[in-house]
Parts: structure tokens; sequence; C-alpha cells
């Protein structure tokens, strides 16, 4: 579930084969203790567990084997030792294999019901998250995307880079909120600006259009649920030739710029409504320049990687983290973040978390 340079998500392990046969493993080392013990340890009345296990992980009907194999092995013990009470452990098998195949249909079943969600969510996914390119031109973009629910495909976190016409243009921003109406909100802001950042020739005019999407979409909403219906945002453009970066800021974390061994936070001079606040606090747009040299690493992220937090509640310290870093390539440092990110909130991560990491490479002479 790992793409480099698209969607990252924590990776889940399978069960080994050890763990399959471990149901296996039981009934024969039960049986062998049982053999091997005098009767009135009784090892044998565990083993109606064996089926019980094996519902855990097995279809139907190597359940149903399983648990018949207990039972004749439970027959042939009592044969061996006629006072095992071999009625009773027998009848305890029966019960139990037929709960644990009944057990597993119901589990199946689930797991099918999962699969056929887990499509819906991966091709919204990729509605909402699509493919992003390594490079535009001079321009190398890298994407890092982590679900905080351990089986979340996207939540209210989105980001997009285009290439127009007025340069490489980004996005990256955060949806108040969680569930689908997040899931909606974002992808609303990604298509909207897919199209803006085409058509409107000032990062302004682009901002005016996500607004004015943001406002449409949360309109759907009850008016109690309006006001809570808003999200930080940030605009960036790369010219085509280099030489700088503009950045328009509403209310999202501000950019980190690594280069030349010094790092840099992008403040914006005057912060811009965040969206679907403009008609509250007025749609005044601030865009800000910086100096982006070729070799630089510009770090966009979403609150998740700074209110990330350790086993004591210390939040992730991602400037001083990012000091320390020399990546060569956009995807180093992300690989370094997330890797960083998931052994600091050793207990799991509070809030999903999304990160451009962009380079500009020195233009090629003709």
């Amino acid at each position: 579930m790992i793409t480099p340079g698209r969607l990252r998500l924590r990776r889940h392990h399978g069960r080994g084969p050890l763990t399959l046969l471990s149901p296996v493993i039981l009934t024969v080392v039960i049986a062998g203790l049982a053999y091997a013990t005098p009767p009135d340890m009784a090892f044998s009345r565990i083993l109606p567990a064996a089926p019980a296990l094996a519902a855990a992980m097995w279809p139907v009907l190597p359940t149903v084997l399983l648990g018949t194999v207990c039972l004749f092995l439970m027959i042939g013990l009592g044969i061996v030792f006629p006072d095992l009470g071999t009625g009773y452990t027998a009848a305890g098998i029966v019960a139990v294999t037929v709960a644990a195949a009944y057990g597993s249909h119901v589990r199946l079943q689930r797991e099918r019901t999962l699969f056929q969600v887990r499509l819906v969510a991966d091709a919204a996914q990729q509605v909402v998250l699509g493919p992003m390119p390594r490079r535009f031109g001079d321009v190398e973009v890298e994407s890092l995307y982590v679900a905080a629910a351990a089986e979340a495909r996207i939540g209210g976190d989105f980001y997009e880079a285009v290439d127009t016409e007025y340069g490489v243009r980004l996005l990256i921003g955060d949806v108040r909120g969680k569930g689908l109406p997040a899931v909606g909100q974002a992808a609303a802001m990604v298509n909207c600006f897919r199209e803006a950042a085409h058509d409107e020739a000032e990062l302004g005019r682009v901002a005016r259009r996500l607004e004015a999407s943001s406002t449409r979409y949360s309109a759907a909403y009850p008016p109690g649920d309006l006001a809570e219906s808003f999200a930080t945002a940030l605009l960036a453009e790369i010219p085509h030739g280099g030489g700088g970066i503009a950045i328009l800021n509403c209310g999202h974390p501000p950019p980190l710029l690594l280069g030349r061994g010094e790092l840099r936070v992008l403040e914006p001079s005057d912060p811009s409504p965040l969206l679907n606040l403009a008609a509250l606090i007025g749609d005044h747009y601030t865009i800000d320049t910086f100096g982006f040299a070729p070799g630089d690493h510009l770090l966009l992220y979403t609150d998740g990687v700074t209110e990330a937090r350790d086993r004591d509640g210390v939040f992730f310290p991602l400037e001083d983290w990012m000091r320390r870093q020399r990546p060569a390539r956009p995807r180093e440092l992300l690989d370094g973040l997330h890797r960083d990110l998931l052994h600091y909130s050793g207990h799991g991560l509070d809030d999903d978390i999304a990160a451009l990491a962009v380079r500009a490479d020195a233009p090629e002479r003709a």
C-alpha cells in the first residue's frame, strides 16, 4: 500500500505461514501432551481451543475438518485412557466446532463487505489525491499521505500540483472535521483548483475560486454545520525559470524552506482568510514572494505533522527535525519524515498527515 511519489499509508502486515498453521500446531501440541502426561492432568480437555482458533483465520471447511480431526484424536485418546472423560470433551469439541464454523462464515462475510468498501474508498482516493507527477520541467514534487485511522484511505487533508502557463502551482489544505463531509469538501477543493490554476493568472483569483467552491459545497449542509465547515489552504506558485516562489496562505501552517544548510519559516506578512470564512472576515488575500534557489527543499504540510505527539504528549519538533536533514531528493525528505513521525508517535497518529516536498533544479543549458 506504499507507492513512492503518490500515497503513503501505514503498512499492514499479513498473516505469515506460521500464524496460519498455528491451529494445527496447537492441535499437535495438545494431543502430544495428552498422550505423554498422566490422565489426571487432562490436557485433552483443551482440544476445543484448536477449532476455535482456526475460526479466526481459516475458511469454514478447513475449520470443520480440523474440528473433526480433534474429535477423532479425542476418541483415540479415550481408547488409550478409558477414564479420560471422552464423552464430555468430544461433545465440547463438536459444539465448539459448530460455533467456530458459524463464526468463520460471519467473519468471511464481513471481510467481503470490507473489501467492497475499500474498493469504493480507493476510487475516492484517486479522485481526491490523484497520481502525483514527480517532475514539472525543472521542478520536482513528491507527496506523502498517512491516514490516522488504520483502515482509512483518505480524510480531510488534500493536496495537488499542476503545471500551468503561469508556472508550477501547488495546493495543500486541511478541511475541518472528519468523515464523508470532510472528504467531499476536500474533493471539491481539489477539483476546483485543477481548473482555476489554469484559468486564473493571479493566485488571489484562484483563492477566490476556492472560496466560492467551498461556500457552495457547505451550503448543502444544515446551517448548524455551516460555521464549522471551513478549511485552511496554502497556494504556491513557482514561475517557469525559477528565481522565487509566491505563496498565499489561508490560515495554513507556514512552509519550511531548507537551503544551504539554513532553514526559513515562510510566515505570511498578512494572513489571508480561511476558506468559507471570507464572508465573515473579508476576502483580502496577501501574496508573499520568497527566494527559491536550485537545490533548495520546500516542505508543505498539514497540521497533523506538527501535532503528532510522543508518549508524553510532546508535539513533533518539525523545525528542529528539518534543520538536521540533508536530503538529495524530495522523496528522501518525505521518506525520512514518514519514518520519524511513526517512530515518534509510537502510540499511533491522532490526525491525518499530508505533505509535499519540492525541489528546483538548475535549468539545463541548451
